[in-house]
């Protein structure tokens, strides 16, 4: 059959070109929409990267993409300025002090129960799961002030410690709901192969249904890492000056934004290009965790 088809093909030469180029044109009107959609995207992402590259005096006076056709405005003065304030660098500490942590342990919990949902026999498991599920509907406003009072018995209100509590409460339904719809699609025979192989439950979950499962983690992990790095509500609340992110800093310093533009733009820069590194690096594992359980 390939040997015809290829005899095909060389007696028709034009006819594989024709389809090709049939086809890019079915896709060009999709490709130009998803292409203007991304550059829209993009834009102020673009105008955030070259402000951060301006003075205070040519922010002001105008518009940053007079900065392409005057390129001696852009300067690192800026971020001269970021690497010298000490309440910007603690700021940028915090996030990572309260967004590793607090994605790390919702992936782990929650791969624990979900598994648990998903293989465990015990009594009252389903009706647990459709509870769990319903708590997704829960909107987190209507709990920030019983766990501030509750934070606040226990000594945490204030702490870094509280708000990667609060962050792993509030994103467990979720993942747990995820990973339980991905490992009820991994095959009942593969479990019992490896019990019979003399493996405990332990050694399963960790050698056989994590690695299977490395796709709809690297989701998850995508998912949360950006949902606590973007966070603003929760740290405004329960994290103290001392232990507030950068996004509780960018909207400390907002009323002041035209004076100290030099260091705004350039930390809002790094809190945006952080998710986007994230993002991109794992992108083959996120859309692959999409995916997950959609076809059998």
């Amino acid at each position: 059959m390939a040997t015809r088809t290829a005899t095909l093909e060389q007696t028709r030469p034009g006819e594989g070109w024709s389809k090709r180029l049939v086809r890019a044109l079915g896709r060009g009107p999709v490709n130009v929409v998803l292409l203007a959609v991304a550059v829209l995207w993009l834009v102020p992402a673009v105008g955030l990267l070259v402000t951060s590259f301006r003075t205070n005096a040519e922010y002001a006076s105008s518009g940053w993409w007079k900065a392409f056709t005057i390129p001696s405005q852009l300067t690192v003065s800026a971020y001269r300025s970021l690497l010298k304030n000490p309440d910007i660098l603690r700021a940028f500490k915090n996030t990572w002090l309260i967004t590793v942590p607090a994605t790390l342990l919702v992936i782990l919990v929650s791969a624990m129960a979900a598994f648990s949902f998903a293989w465990g026999r015990f009594r009252g498991r389903d009706t647990m799961f459709l509870v769990l599920v319903g708590l997704l509907v829960v909107p987190i406003q209507i709990a920030l002030i019983p766990v501030a009072r509750l934070f606040a018995t226990f000594g945490i209100f204030g702490s870094i410690a509280g708000v990667v509590l609060f962050h792993v409460g509030f994103g467990l339904p979720f993942a747990i709901f995820l990973l339980r719809n991905f490992f009820v699609g991994i095959p009942f025979e593969l479990l019992e192969a490896a019990r019979m192989d003399g493996a405990s439950e332990f050694r399963i979950f960790f050698r056989l249904v994590l690695p299977l499962a490395l796709p709809a983690i690297a989701a998850l992990g995508i998912f949360q890492f950006m949902w606590v790095w973007n966070d603003l509500l929760v740290a405004l609340i329960f994290a103290s000056p001392k232990a507030a992110p950068m996004t509780v800093f960018i909207q400390s310093n907002l009323r002041a934004f035209g004076s100290q533009i030099e260091v705004i733009a350039p930390g809002a820069f790094l809190q945006l290009i952080v998710p986007l590194i994230v993002f991109f690096a794992f992108q083959r594992y996120f859309v692959q965790g999409l995916l997950a359980g959609s076809v059998k």
